[in-house]
């Protein structure tokens, strides 16, 4: 008989003695497992769609705020916005001085803590005040204290 480190086990055979015990761990390992990569698959699905939201929020809010910034009606801005906004969404529309400022809030679909608040926001310049104050305004558009601090304080009004 060949010394015992040179005998070479025989496993997964049934009815042996030694590591042919070893044989049903595979089951149990995959009984594990495939629970847990299905629930890794689920995750990832719904971070896709969590992404894909978000995207639609940020999206509409732009879509909202070209149409606004076109003097386009506020109904029509605001038709575009929810046209391009997830469903559900809510939509503001206020004007800050120069700015539209369109925002969509949106909630993800998700049990308990995955159900997260989405939100974009956009801004444009509004293009009835472009060219408006350069015939008369030409010497205050470099100053300092001029426009520009009139609608930093605006700014800072708007929650």
């Amino acid at each position: 008989m060949p010394p015992s480190w040179a005998r070479v086990p025989r496993t997964g055979v049934l009815g042996t003695r030694g590591p042919a015990r070893d044989s049903g761990f595979v089951t149990a390992e995959a009984a594990i497992a495939l629970p847990v990569l299905a629930l890794f698959a689920l995750m990832l699905i719904w971070g896709l769609m969590a992404a894909s939201a978000q995207l639609q929020c940020v999206d509409a809010a732009r879509a909202g705020a070209r149409a606004a910034a076109r003097s386009e009606p506020r109904a029509d801005a605001m038709a575009a916005a929810r046209s391009a906004a997830p469903d559900g969404a809510r939509v503001e529309l206020w004007r800050e001085g120069d700015l539209v400022r369109v925002r969509v809030r949106a909630h993800a679909a998700g049990p308990g803590p995955l159900a997260v608040s989405l939100r974009g926001e956009a801004a444009a310049l509004a293009e009835d005040t472009v060219g408006a104050g350069d015939a008369g305004d030409a010497g205050d558009a470099g100053d300092a204290g001029g426009a520009g601090d009139a609608g930093g304080a605006a700014r800072e009004a708007v929650p």
